[in-house]
């Protein structure tokens, strides 16, 4: 590990386990600290923990889009740790599956209201409290499903289009200073994806030229790399991190 965090501390997202869980324990590995959140305290205490206690990791139970639980956040960072360097905008949600033109409006909202709406207050929150002063970067992830039509998931994958725009418009907006990505994975295996790949693994891993599905450390590892000085003239990118499989024209 290269330190590349040493002195820096990070607000991400959806962070109990999985992909979240996966960028904040790459943080702490290179040497920064975390505030953490999701929406269960148990989960959040074990994941702090094994991220190395309150020294390293402090979390916030709480709804994404509350505002009142970001500015809790935010002030978190703040008070323990000292400052904001980086944000990582990981919680996503799909409660419903199938055609679009079938799906309940309030779901698709719902979708919207977490998966882009969320991200922007995240994104405010930060830039007001620390990074319109003092710079950062933003790291939100997307999905190949933004990026390709994805029947099944298609208002999933237009709110995460639509976060691949509020990328690009943001890193316009905030540049020199504040430096916005995006990530963009393909099916990882977590319990979040667990419905896509289930018993069929090797079924749908066939059409990936790498031929496996993604683990959470491999996202974690290009989310580090855009948040750090590593990739200090790269804004308003989407990395698509998926075995390959935009290459095969799936999603």
């Amino acid at each position: 590990m290269t330190g590349r965090f040493e002195g820096r501390v990070a607000i991400v997202t959806g962070a109990s386990r999985g992909i979240g869980y996966a960028v904040a324990e790459r943080i702490v590995a290179e040497g920064g600290r975390v505030v953490i959140t999701a929406r269960k305290p148990e989960a959040l205490t074990e994941a702090a923990e094994s991220l190395g206690g309150p020294d390293k990791a402090r979390w916030v139970a709480g709804h994404a889009g509350d505002g009142a639980h970001q500015d809790e956040v935010v002030a978190t960072a703040l008070e323990a740790f000292g400052r904001l360097d980086h944000l990582v905008n990981n919680t996503g949600i799909n409660p419903a599956y199938g055609r679009m033109i079938d799906i309940d409006l309030e779901a698709a909202e719902k979708i919207f209201a977490t998966n882009v709406v969320a991200a922007i207050g995240w994104a405010q929150k930060a830039y007001r409290a620390s990074f319109e002063a003092n710079g950062g970067s933003i790291v939100n992830i997307a999905s190949v499903a933004g990026q390709r039509p994805a029947p099944g998931i298609g208002v999933y994958g237009a709110s995460k289009s639509a976060l691949i725009h509020v990328t690009e418009e943001l890193a316009v907006e905030l540049g020199p200073n504040i430096r916005v990505n995006a990530v963009a994975p393909a099916v990882v295996k977590t319990k979040f994806a667990s419905a896509l790949y289930e018993g069929r693994e090797d079924e749908v891993s066939a059409p990936y030229p790498l031929k496996r599905l993604g683990e959470p450390e491999d996202i974690g590892s290009v989310v580090a790399f855009l948040l750090s000085d590593d990739a200090g003239w790269v804004t308003g990118q989407t990395v698509s991190v998926d075995g390959g499989l935009l290459l095969t024209g799936g999603v």
